[in-house]
């Protein structure tokens, strides 16, 4: 069995049928799944309650890494 050629595929220079259904469904997936995104890190990233520290953190949970507290 051998490797198909460019030549022997049948939508080697354009995609038809089920194959181009399927890759616009990929793309316009990834489209509403990044503005479903955007619009909900836009919704969620601004407090305004926030609570202000000073305090830092001398050793993490972990025991090795020293995080100061935001």
């Amino acid at each position: 069995m051998s490797e198909p050629t460019l030549n022997s595929i049948g939508d080697y220079n354009t995609l038809k049928g089920e194959k181009k259904r399927v890759v616009w469904a990929v793309v316009i997936a990834g489209l509403i799944i990044g503005a479903a995104y955007v619009i909900a890190s836009k919704s969620y990233a601004d407090v305004d309650d926030a609570i202000k520290t000073e305090q830092n953190i001398k050793v993490s949970p972990m025991g090795k890494v020293s995080v100061p507290l935001r």
